[in-house]
């Protein structure tokens, strides 16, 4: 159980970072978009501009690139845990993305979102205390019978 807590925080730092390195890439995108709007550049001219950009700008293609690490670690995790309990602690990454929103974009942060965040804990916490609790399957004992006779 140790090894897939550890794995998971390591996702969930994965996916922080990569939520707040796209939300720095497109506040530079939206801005240029909304200068060109402005300057009278043509919707279409614009909009396709806006998706040129989407795959040159160096903080969204590194964002991308934290969100598939995540996603990757996250397949492994279904891999080795039921999804009724993988996915749902997924919501734990709440608590590192809003802080690193607080701390690294300036975000501010008010009582009423850290209220929600600790109910999505307190959840989270009551599904691993289920895992916990789960009975372990025994494996099958293999049955000899099957086995071919030997020459």
């Amino acid at each position: 159980m140790a090894k897939i807590l550890i794995v998971l925080f390591i996702a969930f730092a994965f996916e922080a970072f990569g939520v707040i390195t796209l939300k720095q890439g497109i506040n530079v995108i939206g801005a240029r978009y909304t200068e060109r709007q402005t300057a009278g550049v043509a919707t279409w001219k614009n909009v396709l501009t806006l998706v040129g950009n989407w795959f040159t700008n160096k903080n969204v293609l590194l964002g991308l690139l934290l969100e598939t690490i995540f996603f990757i670690l996250l397949q492994y995790l279904l891999g080795q845990r039921d999804v009724s309990f993988v996915w749902p602690l997924t919501a734990v990454s709440f608590v590192m993305t809003t802080l690193a929103a607080q701390f690294i974009l300036h975000e501010r942060v008010d009582a009423v979102r850290w209220g929600g965040v600790t109910l999505i804990v307190l959840g989270a916490i009551l599904i691993s205390y289920g895992e916990h609790n789960k009975e372990k399957p025994v494996p099958p004992a293999p049955n000899l019978s099957d086995r071919p006779a030997a020459p």
